[in-house]
């Protein structure tokens, strides 16, 4: 496939697009998995392997820094995504291969993201 060449400033939004989800998406592993706190629920003991499977320990929920950053981070990509699909360049680009090229914008800008850490795997 051709390398299309896309504005700089469309490209500088798809990459920071990535960066973004990405950071949305390890933070969302790190928090606890309830906003508020919860009580936990016991698993189910398989009858034959005694294997206990499902429940959750106590979610202390998400403190207040928490959930602003998890807003902040939602709204930038809300943000983002609206100023990529609305930007003028699309216009240029016949209707049949917008679908293609937006997909190559993703494409070629994934490359230029650093992979995410997962914390829990670091550790």
């Amino acid at each position: 496939m051709a390398e299309t060449e896309f504005p700089e400033d469309l490209r500088a939004a798809q990459v920071r697009l990535h960066q973004a989800t990405a950071e949305l998406a390890a933070l969302c592993r790190a928090l606890p998995w309830s906003v508020e706190p919860m009580p936990c629920w016991p698993g189910t003991e398989h009858p034959y392997t005694g294997e206990v499977t499902g429940g959750r320990e106590d979610s202390p929920g998400w403190s207040e820094e928490q959930k602003q950053a998890v807003k902040r981070l939602r709204m930038e990509c809300t943000d983002l995504s609206i100023r990529i699909t609305t930007h003028a360049y699309w216009a240029s680009v016949e209707g049949e291969q917008r679908a293609q090229a937006h997909s190559e914008l993703k494409a070629a800008t994934r490359t230029l993201v650093a992979p995410a850490i997962d914390v829990a795997e670091a550790a």
